[in-house]
């Protein structure tokens, strides 16, 4: 048995959820309570649950986040909501230098249970200073989880595990995805440590994640209406990333695209890429080819904004190239 459900809804069902089970869980961040959140998530909650469980704060990310933080080091479960990724910046401090590293710093004697949420992504004509993808960055940091929840099934079941995990998870959804729907299946239970297979494949795979993982599919379907079937690896948890699931999908198709929103330069998939060559360049038959944003920061105009970023066609035509 299945529902339809938009990603939103599954989110906001998560939420929900968390709040209605457990009294530690509160949500906090800029307009997440009267207005009911920036993206809707929260809408209804602060006359459900009232205000000491949703929190409305000043616009100070450095601020609210090491809120959170104390919150979570006195037994709090604190969800945390960035409105996007581009504002994080301001708590980079709080987040690296405080959640990341407190259990290695205090010799195991204190934990920060914590979830940041953050929108992320391009392709809404938000221009250069709202279109980040700065997964890539949080990826890099030792002492926290990063997830990127891509389907329905993830936004509906990632949460409570980031909630039951005792250090900090960075959670980045997609706004592109947010008004996805589809069927949620009655087993939408996910966990944060494992990559899934989306589509199988034996003649190349797409390694991809979060908003990107939708047009790896349709360049998969396009593919294999030309007789090249793809296999489409979603990420999911990009740190800690899942090696075993990436070295067992390129011994399967030897060879691999690796799709990712972010620059080239210094990217989650410049990372995956050095790790295949590490660890499976002998089941290789082509070099690996990445696809990923442009080396600009991200315009405004709707088909220069397209043309930036990652999209099936390009994906088809580095797929395509392997062959050559």
């Amino acid at each position: 048995m299945s529902r339809k459900i938009s990603y939103r809804a599954a989110m906001r069902e998560a939420m929900h959820e968390a709040l209605a089970n457990d009294p530690r869980v509160f949500l906090m961040g800029e307009d997440v309570g009267r207005y009911g959140g920036t993206y809707a998530f929260s809408k209804g909650f602060l006359d459900e649950f009232g205000p000491e469980r949703i929190r409305d704060t000043p616009l100070s990310e450095l601020g609210f986040v090491g809120a959170g933080i104390g919150a979570a080091l006195g037994g709090m479960r604190p969800i945390v909501e960035v409105m996007t990724v581009n504002f994080s910046l301001l708590a980079l401090d709080q987040i690296v230098n405080t959640a990341a590293a407190l259990r290695h710093m205090s010799g195991g004697q204190f934990s920060v249970p914590l979830v940041i949420r953050m929108t992320t992504g391009a392709g809404r004509q938000l221009a250069a200073q709202h279109s980040h993808s700065l997964e890539g960055w949080y990826a890099h940091i030792p002492g926290i989880k990063v997830l990127a929840p891509a389907t329905i099934e993830d936004a509906r079941g990632m949460l409570a595990p980031a909630l039951d995990d005792p250090d900090p998870v960075v959670i980045f959804e997609h706004a592109g995805l947010f008004n996805l729907e589809g069927e949620l299946p009655d087993d939408w239970s996910a966990d944060i440590s494992s990559a899934r297979v989306r589509r199988a494949g034996k003649d190349v795979v797409i390694i991809t994640h979060g908003g990107s993982l939708p047009k790896a599919l349709a360049a998969a379907q396009a593919l294999a209406e030309q007789g090249v079937e793809a296999e489409v690896l979603d990420l999911r948890v990009l740190r800690p990333l899942d090696g075993a699931s990436i070295m067992a999908s390129v011994a399967r198709c030897r060879r691999a695209v690796v799709v990712d929103e972010g620059w080239k330069s210094g990217s989650l998939a410049a990372e995956v890429v050095a790790r295949i060559m590490e660890n499976a360049f002998y089941e290789l038959d082509a070099p690996v080819v990445r696809v990923c944003s442009e080396e600009v920061p991200i315009p405004y105009a709707k088909h220069l904004e397209e043309a930036a970023l990652p999209q099936a066609d390009k994906i088809v035509a580095a797929v395509k190239g392997l062959f050559a």
